[in-house]
């Protein structure tokens, strides 16, 4: 039986730090399913569809063997629900701080009262993604910053049109 793993998040964008653990996650699971989360409660700044194809067009860049074992797609559920629709028994989250350690660890809590054969795995991001998110990608972009060395190439092109 092959091991299924979920790594969810809204990717928007999706960043080198995001890259990093999805690889790694490859050394734990037979199966990554990325999981786009497609939260209407939040706001995004790429549409659901443009995450999707920018989480291709960057997994693209990895070598065939490891895109063989990675499936991307867009989930609207409560994510315990997803996961035992994909058959799958393990979420993959990515750690940088503390802070993150903290809303990380009542998720997991909060999924294990729902589904309690659901195991959650958390990696700790590489040294030189620690500071990268999503959020302070948005935030730099906009203000006109360089981020290139902390979005994958599909993510910057897309982002010099906007």
């Amino acid at each position: 039986m092959s091991k299924i793993g979920i790594y969810p998040g809204s990717f928007d964008p999706i960043t080198l730090g995001h890259l990093d653990i999805i690889q790694r996650s490859l050394n734990v699971v037979d199966k990554l399913i990325i999981a786009v989360s497609d939260n209407k409660s939040k706001s995004h700044m790429i549409s659901i569809d443009d995450r999707l194809d920018l989480t291709i067009k960057t997994i693209q860049a990895l070598p065939d063997n490891l895109q063989k074992k990675i499936e991307i797609e867009k989930f609207d559920n409560l994510l315990v629900h997803y996961v035992k629709s994909k058959n799958a028994s393990l979420i993959i989250r990515g750690l940088r701080a503390v802070s993150d350690f903290e809303y990380e660890f009542l998720m997991t809590g909060m999924n294990r009262t729902i589904d309690n054969e659901i195991e959650t795995i958390f990696l700790m991001s590489a040294e030189k993604y620690h500071f990268i998110s999503s959020r302070f990608i948005k935030e730099i972009h906009n203000l006109g910053g360089d981020i290139s060395k902390s979005v994958p190439k599909p993510v910057l092109d897309f982002l010099s049109k906007i």
